[in-house]
C-alpha cells in the first residue's frame, strides 16, 4: 500500500466524509440505468410502500435496507392531554400519510415512508411501574446533555428515501397533536451508500469512514431472542429504543494513520473485516495474537469492548445516521428487548473503549416502541385508554 494511504491528510479525510454525506442525500432517489438521455435527469423511482400496520411497527426491521433519511422528534405530553386518544389519532395519521391520502403531503408520493412511535418512561410508569421501558436511561460519562435534550415522553422516528418527506410528515403529526404535545428537540440524519455485508444484507459507512451496524440480531430467530418483547401482554410486539445524539471529533480522528484508526475500531476501514482475520461477518477472534504476543485486536478496540459475549449481554439492532447539524456526528438508535443490553454494553465501553474518546453525547433518552397496530387495535391501545 502506498504511504499516502497510511497517512491521509485531514482535508482528504473530510472531503471523503463529505462525499459519504452527499451519497446519503441521494441514495435510493435516482435510477441512472433508466436514463434515456444522459444529458437529462432521470425521474426518481418511487420506492415500494412499507405497510404501517401489523404485529410490529414499521421502521425497525422493515424496510431493508433502511431508508437514507431520518428525522427523530422528541416531545412531551401536555398535562391536560390523555396519552391513549392522542396515540390512537397519531396511528390514524400515520396510516393516512403512508397511504398518501393525507393532503398535507402536498402532492409528494409517500414511497417507503415509515413512522415509528415510542413512549418515554414517565408515560410507561402511568401504565405500569414494572413494565419494560419504565426506567429512565442512566447517565454515563462523556455526556454534555442539557435538561431539554434528556428524556422525553414521545419519540417520532420518521424515515424515507425522499429527503423532503420527514420534515413534512413531522409537521403533519405535530399539527394533529396540537397543544397536546410540546417539542423538546429534533435531529435529522442521513445514511451513506449501502455496502454489501453478505448475500442478503448491506450496511452503510459512518462519518469516520467505517462500515456501521455489522453485528446485530439480523435473523428472525435472533430478533425473537434479542429484539422483540414477548411480554407482558400490553407490550408484546414492542421493543425498547435508546436514542443518543453524539458529536464526533472528526479532525482528531482524521489525524490518525489508517492503521491507528483501524486499531480504534478493531476492523479494516476499507473492508470491515476484523483485524484478527476472516470476512466482514466473521466473529472477531479476540484471543488471536501476533508472534511477539500482541493482540491483533487491541485491548481497547471498539469491537472488543462492545462484544456481546465479553459483556455478557444480548445483541442490539442499530439504525445509526450521520449528522452535520448542529455539528458533525451520529444519531445512534438501538433497539433491544432488555435495557441491560444497552446499559451493560455502554458501561463496559465507558471503562476503556478507544472509540468513545472521539464522541460526546449531546442528547439522549429511552422509549418503549409501542406494539404494532391496525384498524381494530389502535396504536397504544394495549397500554393506554
Amino acid at each position: 500500500m502506498r504511504p499516502a494511504d497510511h497517512h491521509p491528510s485531514r482535508r482528504r479525510f473530510l472531503d471523503a466524509t463529505g462525499a459519504l454525506a452527499a451519497i446519503g442525500l441521494t441514495a435510493g432517489c435516482t435510477a441512472d440505468s433508466a436514463r434515456s438521455d444522459p444529458h437529462q435527469p432521470s425521474p426518481a423511482a418511487t420506492p415500494a410502500p412499507v405497510p404501517p400496520t401489523g404485529r410490529y411497527q414499521a421502521g425497525i426491521t422493515l424496510p431493508q435496507p433502511a431508508q437514507p433519511h431520518l428525522l427523530a422528534v422528541v416531545a412531551d405530553l401536555a398535562a391536560h392531554a390523555a396519552a391513549g386518544p392522542l396515540l390512537a389519532e397519531l396511528g390514524q395519521a400515520v396510516s393516512a400519510l403512508t397511504a398518501g391520502t393525507d393532503a398535507r403531503l402536498l402532492g409528494m408520493p409517500p414511497g417507503d415512508l415509515t413512522v415509528t412511535i415510542g413512549v418515554g418512561p414517565r408515560l410507561v410508569r402511568t401504565a405500569g411501574p414494572s413494565l419494560p421501558g419504565a426506567a429512565d436511561l442512566p447517565r454515563f460519562s462523556r455526556e454534555r446533555i442539557d435538561a431539554q435534550a434528556r428524556g422525553g415522553d414521545l419519540l417520532l422516528q420518521i424515515c424515507a428515501s425522499d429527503a423532503l418527506l420527514p420534515a413534512v410528515v413531522a409537521t403533519a403529526l405535530l399539527d394533529r397533536a396540537g397543544d397536546r404535545l410540546r417539542e423538546r428537540w429534533r435531529q435529522s440524519g442521513q445514511r451513506g451508500a449501502n455496502i454489501p455485508v453478505d448475500k442478503s444484507r448491506t450496511a452503510p459507512r459512518n462519518l469516520l469512514g467505517f462500515i456501521d451496524g455489522i453485528v446485530g440480531p439480523h435473523t428472525t430467530a435472533a430478533q425473537e431472542r434479542n429484539l422483540w418483547l414477548a411480554g407482558p401482554a400490553p407490550v408484546a410486539g414492542g421493543t425498547l429504543a435508546v436514542v443518543r445524539r453524539m458529536e464526533l471529533d472528526l479532525p482528531r480522528f482524521a489525524a490518525l494513520s489508517v492503521a491507528e484508526q483501524e486499531a480504534v475500531f478493531g476492523r479494516r476501514r476499507e473492508s470491515g473485516n476484523p483485524l484478527s482475520g476472516g470476512a466482514i461477518t466473521a466473529d472477531p477472534s479476540l484471543g488471536a495474537k501476533t508472534p511477539d504476543g500482541r493482540y491483533l485486536i487491541p485491548a481497547d478496540a471498539h469491537v472488543r469492548r462492545a462484544n456481546a459475549t465479553v459483556v455478557g449481554a444480548g445483541l442490539m439492532l442499530r439504525r445509526s445516521y450521520s449528522t452535520d447539524q448542529p455539528t458533525a456526528g451520529l444519531l445512534f438508535i438501538s433497539f433491544q428487548n432488555d435495557m441491560r443490553t444497552f446499559t451493560d454494553t455502554l458501561t463496559h465501553m465507558d471503562d476503556s473503549d478507544a472509540l468513545l474518546g472521539f464522541t460526546t453525547a449531546t442528547a439522549g433518552g429511552t422509549f418503549l416502541i409501542l406494539p404494532g397496530f391496525d384498524a381494530r387495535r389502535p396504536l397504544g391501545s394495549t397500554l393506554f385508554r
